[in-house]
């Protein structure tokens, strides 16, 4: 079966060299038994790769599970995958097959693989090793034949070297690493995907088909997609079922598509996400600013100082960062370090400023900052605090949490 038949067999909509290459390597190690590590971002489309090497291979008759490592609680996660016997917990009334088991002789994919707990991490090595593992609260050992496919979002090696990660597992389930290009990386494929999901979403919804502008269309092409082909399937799908004009033009699709320019903060680093940065982010972005403003007022000052006192010049030439500055010293100090006369509109510029730097002890206090960032960014958006949230380059989850803990309500 060549790469064009697998992808009419599975839905694959997309001619770039890199998605070509993913599926001629999961056609290749497909009717191996070898284990399989995918990566790639979330809503790339990592298990759509499984049930290619699962379906493809001699174990295609057998049970394919999929099972989201992150959604399990840790607590109960070693039951799910190996089993228990009665009475072997609080709540164990009965002796219950693990999904090894039900799978025997089939194929198991471990989504999320990186989430799993250190222990059951060594009970899937051994498994891998030998094929054996145990019951939770049995000391006989049960035997399996199972393929192990597993993905993964993040960068599992900088777990590996941060100790949550057992580098010995890491080795023995990368022996043949695949990875999904994110959409960003397959600027072809965008539109054509698009017209697959609206096309189909017409037909669903029984609505008039939606065709792009060229300006649309470049728009498309040229966004990042954080959310890859997950996120480009729900915004076609909006637009089929919200958008009230079927031509839709690039000031329509920004209603539909995130600003990515709403928030600068700083990217996170070594696969850390957002979330994990929150309140270093905001206390980044108060700091730039805070510098940005303190260099134009050296400057100011400085010209100033050489102009021997005559400030008349120096005010024309700088009156729209003057304005800007007493606007943003209105808006975000309370208690302000120094206080600048607001020009008058359309009055002569040949005004002196009489009042003097009063210097005031500021609030340092990251929590005040934080609230205060919050409530402008809530402001700004009218209180939807998805927007807020996007402003702040944080989760929506977060946000929820920091005015909960803020009390900001």
């Amino acid at each position: 079966m060549d790469i064009q038949d697998i992808k009419n067999r599975f839905g694959i909509i997309g001619g770039s060299p890199l998605l070509n290459r993913a599926i001629d390597i999961a056609r290749q190690v497909a009717p191996t038994d070898m284990s399989v590590l995918i990566t790639g971002e979330s809503g790339s489309g990592k298990e759509v790769f499984s049930h290619i090497i699962h379906q493809m291979s001699t174990r295609k008759h057998g049970a394919f599970i999929a099972v989201n490592c992150g959604a399990i609680p840790e607590g109960t996660i070693d039951s799910e995958l190996f089993g228990h016997e009665k009475g072997s917990f609080t709540g164990a009334h009965e002796a219950r097959k693990g999904y090894f088991e039900v799978a025997n002789g089939g194929t198991i994919f471990l989504d999320e693989v990186a989430e799993l707990p250190l222990g059951t991490q060594a009970r899937l090595l051994r498994i891998l090793e030998s094929g054996e593992y145990l019951r939770v609260g049995s000391s006989k050992v049960q035997k399996t034949d199972v393929r192990i496919i597993a993905a993964t979002n993040v960068d599992v090696y900088n777990r590996v070297k941060s100790g949550k990660f057992r580098e010995d597992l890491y080795y023995r389930l990368n022996t043949v690493p695949l990875r999904i290009p994110a959409l960003h990386e397959r600027k072809e494929d965008i539109y054509l995907l698009f017209r697959k999901f609206s096309a189909d979403f017409s037909d669903k919804y029984r609505s008039p088909g939606i065709q792009l502008e060229p300006d649309a269309i470049q728009m498309l092409s040229n966004y990042s997609w954080p959310g890859n082909v997950r996120q480009l399937k729900n915004i076609a799908e909006q637009i089929c079922v919200l958008e009230k004009e079927r031509n839709v033009t690039a000031a329509a699709l920004l209603n539909y598509i995130p600003n990515e320019s709403a928030t600068n903060l700083p990217m996170a680093i070594n696969g850390s996400t957002k979330e994990d940065y929150t309140e270093r982010d905001i206390l980044y972005k108060v700091l730039f600013d805070m510098k940005k403003d303190m260099m134009e007022l050296k400057k100011l000052v400085a010209e100033i100082i050489q102009s021997g006192g005559n400030t008349s010049h120096v005010i024309a030439d700088n009156t729209h960062y003057i304005n800007q500055l007493y606007q943003e010293v209105d808006q975000t100090v309370n208690e302000p370090t120094f206080t600048i006369k607001k020009p008058v509109q359309n009055a002569p510029l040949d005004y002196n400023y009489t009042q003097e730097a009063e210097e005031v002890e500021e609030s340092l206090s990251l929590i005040d900052k934080e609230s205060d960032l919050i409530k402008k960014a809530l402001k700004k958006h009218k209180g939807k605090r998805k927007f807020a949230a996007q402003e702040l380059g944080i989760s929506e989850r977060t946000l929820y949490r920091k005015i909960k803990e803020l009390n900001l309500n």
